[in-house]
């Protein structure tokens, strides 16, 4: 195969936010030419925390949805639902057996995460990064795009590659490397822009989902937090300014240094209509094609079934090389 596979998705725990849009799905579009790509959504990954079963079923086909919307071909990039393809599973036991519970523990989202847990941790919390490694590693995946904060599992999936490689042979998996977008990588939540917007864990307040009206989205800039002082710097002292030079950036392709000198003389102020208003301009059109294919759940559930196929055939080829690889004896064909 001539061109590099990537693998990416996202988890269908809400309604998708700026962040995932401009740190994910935007990089997504720009790399489907020139890369195989395989984009699930990470279904199996999101009931580490309990679910709604009515709410999660439309929040899963929603996630799909806004892959099409944001500018993703199922035509040409295979979108499908990790549950749908059951080699993610099966290579996730054979990978714990090859994951030590020391480099589970040190895994700074677990940590963060069980924290918040309490006393009743899931199990799945805990081994949560096996299975992203599964995902990769059944497609032989080259690249995967993440932001920072999903460094730390990819460099786990590679030390579990390396390890079952050196035992069964050096072409049993790819090594991947994470691919990081330079613009737009972490959206900050508008009310704490020290912490990543996210879907679950941020205010309503400080999230501006894809599903948010054009009045929604204004509302919510022009009420992000700022920065003492008055001049539009862009410094590390000024995250909440930073966060909305960020988005102005993931739109127009300007950098911030380029933004910044716009902004010479003017005030917060400006800073937020126009960010606001540029926003809404810019998921429109998003919002109203996910509802529009959500009126069409017939098609999205072609793309899913094809999509299902294409994905298993490529994991059985990587599941039934690593069973034959460690011994396992395979049926036969009569």
């Amino acid at each position: 195969m001539s061109k590099k596979i990537i693998l990416s998705g996202v988890k269908p725990t809400n309604v998708l936010t700026i962040g995932n849009y401009f740190g994910a799905l935007k990089n997504w579009t720009k790399l489907q030419k020139d890369y195989v790509c395989f984009f699930p959504a990470v279904d199996l990954h999101s009931i580490t925390v309990k679910v709604n079963p009515k709410d999660f079923k439309q929040q899963t086909y929603n996630v799909i949805a806004s892959y099409i919307a944001a500018g993703i071909d199922p035509d040409h990039c295979t979108l499908f639902l990790q549950s749908q393809v059951p080699a993610h599973a099966e290579l996730t036991w054979i990978l714990n057996c090859f994951s030590y519970m020391g480099e589970l523990n040190r895994m700074t989202q677990f940590k963060d995460k069980s924290a918040r847990a309490g006393t009743t941790i899931p199990t799945g919390l805990f081994t949560y990064p096996v299975l992203m490694a599964a995902d990769i590693l059944l497609y032989q995946a080259n690249l995967v795009p993440v932001g920072q904060d999903q460094k730390q599992h990819i460099e786990l999936t590679r030390d579990i590659a390396l390890r079952m490689n050196n035992l069964y042979g050096d072409d049993l998996f790819t090594i991947p490397e994470p691919y990081i977008g330079s613009v737009g990588a972490k959206i900050m939540d508008l009310q704490n822009p020290e912490s990543k917007m996210g879907k679950s864990d941020s205010a309503d307040t400080g999230a501006v989902y894809l599903s948010d009206s054009d009045n929604e989205i204004l509302k919510k800039v022009k009420r992000a937090v700022t920065d003492s002082g008055s001049e539009i710097k862009g410094t590390e002292d000024q995250p909440g300014i930073r966060n909305l030079l960020t988005i102005q950036s993931s739109i127009t392709g300007l950098s911030q240094s380029e933004l910044i000198k716009q902004y010479a003389g003017k005030q917060y102020g400006h800073l937020k209509v126009e960010t606001a208003e540029l926003l809404v301009e810019e998921i429109r059109p998003v919002r109203e094609t996910i509802n529009k294919l959500l009126n069409n759940i017939n098609y999205l559930d072609a793309i899913l079934t094809k999509g299902a196929e294409k994905a298993s055939q490529a994991a059985q080829v990587t599941l039934e090389k690593v069973y034959e690889r460690i011994g396992f004896v395979r049926s036969k064909k009569v």
